[in-house]
Parts: structure tokens; C-alpha cells; sequence
């Protein structure tokens, strides 16, 4: 589990694809704190750390998690955000994040507003359905907060904090960017579809 608070954006050094998926090398500050076998958040995905030495990671992204995530337009010296697993112990500064990216959204536009950004996200109704205003959405593994709703769209405000931190910085229109849904929100529909006059599924 994670919380969306990213803790390093790290540089993707190498990158092998192959019939079977794609082996990646990320390059990171976070690597003293990594061993073989855990768990990292790769752009809001979930990922097991294969190798690990002073310098950085490697990890192994599957067929079906490249098809259905951003991961498969990544590139060599691609930025990415990095979170490791959250520890029993830690703040939950953001909100439940499980790294099961539920779908991409595609971003509409960028635009400036005083210090901050305003980051507008297409988004199709099964990922739609769970944003409310001012409820929490993970964007490339950020979690965010919704500022505004449209027909088709979620919009989030970005702090320069989170510009700075994160590589939604470098995000322009067109871009495609990991989405996670509210977890609570998932569950509060599944419980309540036996009262809404809906099968279970």
C-alpha cells in the first residue's frame, strides 16, 4: 500500500522489451532503502524490485501491465515517481493508494493559474464515476485532490511543491497519465449495489 506522496523521481537507464514484457533499470536516490523483493510505485504502478545495488533498481513489467497502464510509452531517460510501500508506522499524508492503476487518462490541458497549474484529464465513464469534487484521485501515482468536474474530464490544481517533486511538471497536453480511483469510493459502490437493485459481480 501506498499513500501518493511521491518521495524521488527517478530516470529510467535502461529499458529492454521483449515478447514476454519489458525489464527496466531506474536510477534513484531511494536505492539504499530498496532490497530485492519489494514493492515500488512506478509512476503509480506497483512493482517488484528484481535487483537492487547503490545506484538504483531493476524491475519487470508484465504484457497486460503495459497494455493497460502508461508504462508502455516509457523510454530511456524517462522520469518517473517513485514511492516504496508505506510502513505501519508512517504518516498517511495522502490517501489510500494500492499501486492497481484502474486505468489512462488523457490530458486535455495545462494551464496557469497564479503560482499554481491546473491539470485537465479526459477521462472515460468507468474512471469517471468514482471522482467527486474535492474527493482524491492518484495521477502517476500523486494523489491529488479534484478541483472540478466536467461530462468527460476530472481537474486537479497542482502546487508548485508538487510541479517541483513530481514529474507532472513536465506534463503537456496529450500526455497519458496513470489514474488509480478512490479505493473507498470502489468499495462504497460494491457494498451499495444490493440496495440500488443491482447484481453483484
Amino acid at each position: 500500500m501506498f499513500t501518493g506522496l511521491i518521495q524521488d523521481v527517478g530516470k529510467v537507464e535502461s529499458l529492454e522489451r521483449g515478447v514476454d514484457g519489458a525489464r527496466l533499470r531506474i536510477a534513484t536516490a531511494l536505492a539504499a532503502e530498496v532490497a530485492s523483493g519489494d514493492s515500488v510505485a512506478v509512476d503509480g504502478v506497483c512493482l517488484t524490485a528484481t535487483a537492487v545495488d547503490a545506484d538504483g533498481f531493476e524491475t519487470e513489467a508484465m504484457n497486460q501491465t503495459l497494455e493497460v497502464t502508461a508504462l508502455g510509452k516509457l523510454e530511456q531517460g524517462s522520469r518517473v515517481n517513485l514511492e516504496l510501500a508505506l510502513k505501519a508506522s508512517d504518516r498517511l499524508g495522502g490517501h489510500i493508494v494500492q499501486g492497481h492503476v484502474d486505468g489512462v487518462g488523457e490530458v486535455l490541458s495545462v494551464e496557469g493559474d497564479g503560482f499554481a497549474r491546473r491539470l485537465r484529464v479526459g477521462l472515460e465513464p468507468g474512471l469517471l464515476r468514482y471522482a467527486i469534487e474535492k474527493g482524491s484521485v492518484a495521477l502517476n501515482g500523486v494523489s491529488l485532490t479534484i478541483a472540478d468536474l466536467g461530462d468527460s474530464w476530472a481537474e486537479v490544481s497542482l502546487i508548485p511543491e508538487t510541479l517541483r517533486r513530481t514529474n507532472l511538471g513536465d506534463v503537456d497536453a496529450g500526455d497519458r497519465l496513470n489514474v488509480e480511483c478512490d479505493l473507498v469510493a470502489k468499495y462504497v459502490e460494491r457494498m451499495a449495489a444490493p440496495f440500488a437493485g443491482k447484481e453483484r459481480t
